[in-house]
């Protein structure tokens, strides 16, 4: 493999740092786009949310999240299935919804980043 073959290949930093936080998440917990950004101190929600849908696979990227608790469109029941196995704390969906596809319940879900043992 080329070096520039390499290059194009490699998750670039921030995408590295992103995926690193979602990996910190405990089960049964989420964090939003933002609270990534800002945990980072650095890049904002669609940055994020970028390195997520181009990166993102191979950690628990159902813990990463819209901050209004909608489950990522597309792959709400793969998320779902994940989110029941560990526990997550779920909304359920309003009447008005058309899949009926429950929400989170961001206030009981939200990690807020604080590892045990670190004050």
């Amino acid at each position: 493999m080329s070096g520039q073959e390499l290059s194009e290949s490699a998750i670039p930093p921030y995408a590295e740092r992103v995926l690193g936080v979602a990996e910190m998440i405990p089960r049964g917990r989420v964090m939003s786009y933002g609270d990534v950004a800002e945990w980072l101190e650095e890049g904002g929600p669609r940055q994020v949310g970028r390195a997520m849908a181009l990166y993102g696979g191979p950690v628990p990227w159902w813990r990463v999240v819209r901050s209004d608790g909608v489950l990522l469109p597309g792959h709400e029941l793969r998320a779902l299935a994940c989110y029941r196995e560990e526990g997550t704390p779920l909304r359920d969906a309003s009447r008005s919804s058309d899949d009926h596809i429950p929400r989170l319940d961001m206030r009981r879900a939200r990690w807020d980043g604080k590892v045990p043992g670190d004050d």
